[in-house]
């Protein structure tokens, strides 16, 4: 059997950049050395988005005119998972509309999660899983105020489709080792990560744990160094790439930009975003040589083949980077993230309880954003209902399940409530005329004040519509983001 490999790519990244710039200013006082990592910016979350979010859009970019009934299973990895009893990956896949007759695998505890859940995920398709496996790596890391983290971290999320066939890149070789080497920890009871001293982590943790695995992975292909034509190893630390690279022999101008001016390092998903702008840049015969380092290293080296050439437009890693918004509001980012107890007003002390029997009865509808459509008439609607609301129609039980999270609408009226609680005030929120037919009162995000009116294009996004932070539960619903 052929080895197994890649067959589609996705990515998604925040809108929001974070200007480094401003977190310096914030910070300078007490720690003067922040200044080094000052140029550049980081993308951000918003308010409402987490891991799980930028999965499902991650996801939908990499599935883009794929037939879902083909994926067989969802794996995800994340250190950053909003849920530890409560399986993430079947959140998304519940999003993505997929059959409810698939795999679903949380994969974590490491920021080599990308990678190493990428291994077992084509192990799985090698072992003969059927159709395609969806494997997603999302990342929304917090740190403390004044940290160089805090300036190098980046949110994103990048998604895979693996399969048999005609993939666009073949996994020709790779090799794991796992060594037990704490770089960083964050325990069960932590917030934030606890990091040991730089030049420790890079003499004796990447200096000397990829270079072998590197090594491994070519052995197991049966290639020489020199025939690597890209050399991916995220890495916040300078000149590490460079340096692990001269040891194995990899020829420099095959290291890879890490996009650390650009999106900041976005941990367990890095490799795998990494990976994904490869592949946009990358022609056929070109060998990829993809490392993951933590706890141990992974490296997986790929062949891409002329199906690259034939592969659908999508936004990738280069459309999520120019669809852009530069923020200079640090506190604003502070407040986003919870690193500030910010008073809201008595608005904002309201009981938000899910009923749990209540989401699962609606779960195709809530989570799923599955509208109607009427069979006799053909009138489109949200929610799905026993009647038709066509009045020249009004059919009873006629309506097919009509999903409309991939059906782009235009804005029919608009508010911007400034009284309402929202953690981003005001909240916008209004009418919403889907192509094809039906309309929804939706709540509007990522708005940009310029230009959002009457009119306006939008597309829906997976978003945080609630926290219920007194028993640590998160809502979910979609919303209107205005068009690029």
């Amino acid at each position: 059997m052929p080895n197994p490999g890649i067959t589609a790519f996705g990515a998604y990244l925040p809108r929001l950049r974070l200007q480094r710039s401003a977190i310096v200013r914030a910070n300078a006082w007490a720690n003067s050395a922040l200044a080094a990592h000052g140029r550049g910016e980081r993308s951000m979350c918003n308010w409402d988005e987490d891991a799980v979010t930028m999965a499902v859009e991650a996801a939908r970019d990499a599935l883009s005119g794929a037939d879902r009934s083909e994926v067989s299973a969802v794996h995800l990895a994340s250190t950053t998972l909003p849920f530890t009893d409560r399986q993430n990956s079947g959140i998304c896949a519940e999003a993505l509309n997929l059959e409810t007759e698939i795999g679903t695998l949380d994969v974590t505890s490491s920021l080599r999660a990308g990678t190493t859940g990428l291994a077992n995920a084509l192990g799985a398709v090698r072992a003969g899983a059927p159709g395609q496996v969806l494997f997603i790596a999302s990342e929304h890391r917090r740190s403390r105020t004044g940290t160089p983290q805090e300036l190098l971290y980046g949110d994103g999320a990048a998604a895979l489709c693996l399969g048999q066939g005609d993939v666009i890149a073949r996994l020709a070789g790779r090799h794991s080792i796992s060594v037990d080497f704490v770089d960083h920890y964050r325990g069960q009871q932590s917030e934030f990560d606890y990091d040991w001293e730089e030049r420790w982590v890079r003499d004796e943790g990447y200096l000397k744990i990829v270079p072998p695995a590197v090594a491994g992975a070519l052995r197991d292909c049966g290639l020489d160094a020199g025939a690597i034509d890209r050399f991916l190893l995220p890495c916040s630390l300078r000149r590490v790439p460079e340096m692990v690279a001269r040891q194995a022999g990899i020829r420099p101008e095959a290291v890879a930009d890490g996009m650390q001016q650009v999106c900041g390092d976005t941990g367990a998903a890095h490799a795998v975003l990494m990976l994904c702008r490869a592949l946009e840049e990358a022609e056929p015969g070109e060998r990829i040589l993809v490392a993951g380092f933590g706890q141990g290293c992974d490296a997986l080296v790929f062949e891409v083949t002329e199906a690259i050439r034939s592969l659908s437009p999508r936004r990738g890693v280069s459309g999520a980077l120019a669809r852009r918004a530069p923020e200079e509001n640090y506190d604003r980012f502070l407040t986003f993230n919870g690193l500030v107890d910010k008073d809201f007003g008595k608005r904002a002390e309201v009981d938000r309880q899910t009923p749990l029997s209540t989401l699962y009865r609606n779960r195709r509808m809530l989570t799923g954003f599955v509208g109607g459509r009427c069979e006799r008439c053909g009138t489109v609607q949200f929610p799905k209902s026993h009647y038709c609301v066509n009045p020249n129609c009004g059919a009873f039980d006629s309506q097919a399940d009509h999903p409309m999270a991939d059906t782009p609408g235009a804005v029919k009226t608009w508010t911007a409530d400034s009284l309402t609680f929202s953690i981003d005030p005001p909240a916008y929120f209004g009418m919403v005329q889907f192509e094809g037919g039906g309309r929804l009162m939706v709540d509007f995000t990522d708005v940009d004040r310029e230009t959002f009116d009457i009119g306006a294009r939008v597309g829906m996004q997976f978003r945080v519509r609630e926290v219920d932070s007194e028993r640590g539960f998160r809502k979910y619903f979609w919303k209107a983001v205005q068009s690029d």
